[in-house]
């Protein structure tokens, strides 16, 4: 039987509603709902944590971040973790990327004057770069751009920011409304593209892993024509939060301080992106608009490669790093428990074969970023490493259920590099939730719980009421006994004996 191919494909700030095939009231995303159609569609995906560093870390790793620790943009991955490039480099494939993985290297493997030390935005290991692009490391697109005639700016990192100045209608519609100078063929994006295209059309009979990492629609909200007009800022959907931010920031300590935070300081301040309503629905618009643009351009990698006959083929995997609030609870980016940053879309395609595939079929089964990894390499018929926490997805595809499969989501948020006011070690939380309740439980802050079915926009916290006493601490017990559960396992599954090492590989029983 031939190899099959893979192609990993991530976005960053991708909402999991923000889909056509869900009926979003607004956004159009083609090729992605024509992918699920083909393929098998995760409702209830979340990702382990955040920011993006960690949150990748996750993804690449199958880990929960009370084990591989990557902390915060920045934090070092503990280079004895394996990763997904690494893992299908056993398997034979030249583990390939266009894009970035926002990893940051483990120092004690390097020079202290190494330049990969000085930047949060290097490269997994295991993967060969074909063409990087980051705001960090814009010189390749900058380089792209200038071939085809585009006079670039001297600091390339304009490039993310500058838009058109003057431009019609920008008065009335607000600062994300103006598009970028360049057109939607030269954009970041289309610069991605082109390199994936470029790598599909060159692979011949040899199989492939080829990670595809869009940016977009993470800020700089700066969307090309006809993408920056494409949504009416007067069909949005409306904002789920309190009336105004005190009353926002009244539901917990750490919110309070994550709205004044993103108000005044960082890339999402008040200054950059003003909170007036006009504004804000345009900026919404604009993260629309952003994700069609991506939408259209995964459309041209899956139209190249059924033109080449490599669909067929070829294993497809969507996924995002993690979403944002895009207004939502007084935030633009990131929160650190609310569902809109943490709840993404996941889409799983693979070719006709040894399994009949339940196509276009919706999986309400609670999924997180940890499974990506032992299920991609158990399509591919690889050892799933000891260090996953998650689990295969495989059975999901055709059909079936993994043998008691988890009935609810975890993640955790580290904010020791925030400076909150809590003790530097205890600046952490974690989260359970499942279809009834959301549990946030603090080292050194008050707990929250949320009533998901009554409550879905998370703006009441039972966690003083005393009516709900019992359900926090069954909540409380399940928190425990998953951090007991996924303890690190390195060493935990070999036992020494007269005859050697006894493996005994984790069960499901």
């Amino acid at each position: 039987m031939k190899k099959k191919n893979l192609l990993f494909i991530t976005t960053d700030q991708w909402r999991a509603e923000s889909l056509s095939l869900l009926n979003h009231p607004v956004v159009k995303t083609p090729n992605l709902d024509a992918l699920a159609n083909d393929g098998v569609l995760f409702e209830n995906h979340f990702t382990q944590c955040i920011p993006s560093g960690p949150g990748r870390a996750s993804l690449y790793t199958g880990m929960y971040m009370q084990n591989h620790r990557s902390v915060e943009n920045g934090t070092p991955l503990d280079a004895r973790h394996t990763n997904i490039a690494l893992e299908f480099r056993k398997l034979g494939y030249a583990s390939s990327l266009v894009g970035y993985t926002d990893t940051t290297q483990d120092p004690r493997l390097f020079s202290p004057n190494d330049p990969d030390l000085r930047t949060y935005e290097s490269i997994l290991p295991g993967f060969k770069c074909l063409a990087m692009s980051s705001e960090e490391f814009p010189e390749d697109w900058a380089l792209w751009l200038e071939e085809r005639g585009y006079p670039v700016p001297d600091n390339p990192r304009d490039l993310y920011y500058k838009a058109v100045e003057g431009y019609p209608g920008a008065e009335d519609r607000g600062i994300t409304y103006p598009p970028p100078p360049y057109p939607k063929e030269l954009s970041e994006t289309a610069f991605v593209t082109y390199n994936a295209e470029k790598f599909i059309k060159k692979t011949g009979t040899k199989p492939w892993f080829l990670h595809v990492s869009y940016l977009k629609p993470h800020r700089p909200y700066l969307a090309p024509e006809p993408y920056n007009k494409m949504y009416s800022p007067d069909t949005v959907p409306a904002f789920k939060r309190a009336p105004t931010t005190e009353e926002e920031g009244k539901q917990h300590p750490l919110l309070e301080y994550k709205i004044m935070q993103s108000l005044t300081r960082g890339d999402y301040s008040s200054d950059i992106y003003p909170r007036d309503d006009k504004s804000l629905k345009q900026l919404r618009a604009t993260y629309y608009g952003l994700m069609t643009e991506v939408d259209d351009n995964i459309g041209r990698i899956i139209e190249l490669l059924k033109k080449t006959g490599q669909y067929e083929n070829t294993v497809i995997i969507f996924t995002s790093d993690h979403g944002a609030q895009i207004g939502d609870h007084h935030i633009i980016g990131q929160a650190p428990y609310f569902d809109q940053t943490f709840h993404v879309p996941l889409i799983i395609r693979i070719p006709e074969g040894e399994w009949s595939v339940e196509r276009g079929s919706r999986v309400s089964a609670f999924t997180e970023s940890i499974d990506i990894l032992p299920t991609a390499l158990n399509i591919f018929g690889g050892e799933i490493p000891i260090q996953c926490d998650g689990r295969s997805l495989l059975p999901f595809l055709f059909g079936a259920k993994p043998k008691n499969f988890r009935t609810e989501t975890h993640w955790e948020v580290d904010f020791r590099y925030d400076e909150p006011g809590t003790t530097f070690e205890r600046s952490s939380l974690n989260v359970i939730r499942d279809n009834d309740y959301k549990y946030v439980h603090f080292a050194e802050m008050p707990d929250l719980l949320f009533d998901i079915k009554n409550d879905p926009d998370e703006l009441h916290n039972l966690a003083n009421d005393p009516s709900y006493s019992e359900i926090m601490l069954k909540y409380v017990k399940k928190l425990l006994s998953w951090r007991m559960e996924n303890d690190e396992r390195t060493l935990t599954h070999l036992l020494a004996g007269p005859e050697g090492f006894t493996v005994k590989p984790k069960t499901y029983k």
